[in-house]
């Protein structure tokens, strides 16, 4: 991202003392902090998808997931070992939700992997409960969050580079895919809408400069139009537009942007309509459009199956967010099937309490960045699962939990060590 994404707000690069009477300024998350958040990423990157160029075996790539997480839940521990967190009812919802999931896997209906990824889930969860106590209402995490994606970005384009052909191959349409590491278009083009996104507000709140955040959108929206991906692109631009919708009043900088985003999208609109139309259908038939690639028939079919009561409250345990063999792509139809309408109204539960504390809290960057990110979170999750499980998408939930968290003195007391010393 450059020297300027990662550098602190404005107030805390003029140099200057505080003075006497001044009250001392928090002490900032330590630095493996971000390498906790990368090692979280790398666990949620998943082990199916395209054919790499070097042929990684899945139980390898498995072991490399999940050693990540337990690292990084490790580092947590070292970081934060008196267990100090931030009060938070968006943890508080996930750990609701992972007792749920630990009910519904007792019964073994989907076998002893299912206790396995409640294993995860608690790890994943517990890394973000150590994590909370770095909260502060301030763009921490939305710096690593791009940071860490653009690592993941830059594989995809090395992996472009290296093989085009295995890059964009004919068993996805020509859609990109990941050569180096097995990543599948939506995948891909949820990285890219997301770094694009969190970069433009960054720009926007004059925490980077132009040329620092044109390093980042520029190759990311190469990559996301080449993943032809819908829905990241849709979230991308109905999250965009309501973050800056709510700066509008108190931006001048968005306000120009908003102006001429809107003059750019009437021209394309009308110069490039068939050109984005055919990109946007990727060759499909009307019909098979209409039933989002097959997705509504596997709907359909969970929908319509029998289930116990107790199934229906609860589900049937975690799995691998498929039915009858296919995947589901939905998240709240997967968490109906695997943690029941219980799970299902605690992610509701988890989408209306980030809504409406960003609608509370006056305009700001943070509070801009943490409306792009429920909205896209909230869009994607029509057409792909992972909203109640340790997924990419939890993980842009908890930045925006960590950008509406109120700002607190993060110094530690005198009897206790820093986290420097602590490492």
């Amino acid at each position: 991202m450059g020297r300027e994404l990662t550098r602190r707000g404005p107030a805390e690069d003029t140099g200057r003392q505080p003075g006497p009477g001044a009250a001392p300024r928090p002490a900032g998350p330590p630095r493996t902090v971000e390498l906790i958040w990368g090692l979280l990423i790398l666990n949620t990157l998943g082990s199916a998808g395209a054919v790499t160029v070097i042929p990684l075996p899945r139980s390898l790539i498995q072991m490399a997931t999940m050693g990540a997480l337990v690292t990084a839940f490790t580092l947590a521990l070292v970081l934060n070992p008196r267990l100090r967190v931030r009060a938070s009812a968006f943890l508080c919802l996930l750990t609701l939700l992972l007792v749920l999931s630990v009910v519904s896997s007792a019964h073994l209906e989907s076998g002893f992997g299912a206790l396995f990824r409640c294993f995860r889930l608690a790890l994943f969860v517990g890394t973000l409960w150590l994590l909370s106590r770095w909260w502060d209402g301030g763009p921490t995490f939305v710096r690593h969050h791009i940071r860490m994606y653009s690592v993941v970005l830059l594989s995809v384009a090395a992996g472009l580079v290296v093989s085009p052909g295995a890059a964009m191959p004919e068993l996805y349409g020509g859609r990109l895919v990941g050569a180096l590491w097995p990543l599948t278009p939506p995948q891909i083009g949820q990285y890219a809408a997301v770094v694009v996104g969190l970069a433009v507000l960054l720009l926007l709140g004059r925490r980077t400069t132009g040329f620092s955040a044109a390093v980042i959108i520029v190759p990311s929206l190469v990559l996301l139009a080449l993943t032809h991906t819908r829905t990241a692109t849709l979230g991308l631009l109905v999250g965009l537009a309501l973050a800056i919708g709510s700066l509008v009043l108190t931006s001048a900088a968005a306000r120009r942007f908003f102006g001429w985003a809107v003059l750019c999208a009437t021209a394309a609109a009308v110069g490039l309509s068939s050109l984005l139309e055919a990109w946007f259908l990727r060759g499909q038939s009307q019909e098979n459009f209409s039933n989002l690639t097959g997705r509504a028939k596997v709907w359909d079919a969970l929908l319509a199956a029998p289930r116990t009561t107790l199934e229906q409250l609860f589900g049937t345990g975690l799995g691998d967010k498929s039915f009858g063999g296919l995947p589901i792509d939905n998240s709240w139809l997967a968490v109906y099937n695997e943690q029941g309408l219980t799970g299902t109204a605690v992610v509701a539960a988890v989408f209306l309490t980030l809504g409406g504390v960003a609608l509370l809290r006056p305009p700001s960057l943070s509070r801009a960045c943490a409306i792009f990110l429920v909205s896209y979170c909230a869009i994607a999750s029509y057409t792909e699962a992972g909203l109640g499980d340790a997924s990419p998408y939890l993980l842009h939930l908890t930045v925006a939990a960590s950008l509406l968290a109120a700002p607190a003195a993060l110094l530690p007391t005198p009897e206790e060590p820093t986290p420097e010393e602590v490492v």
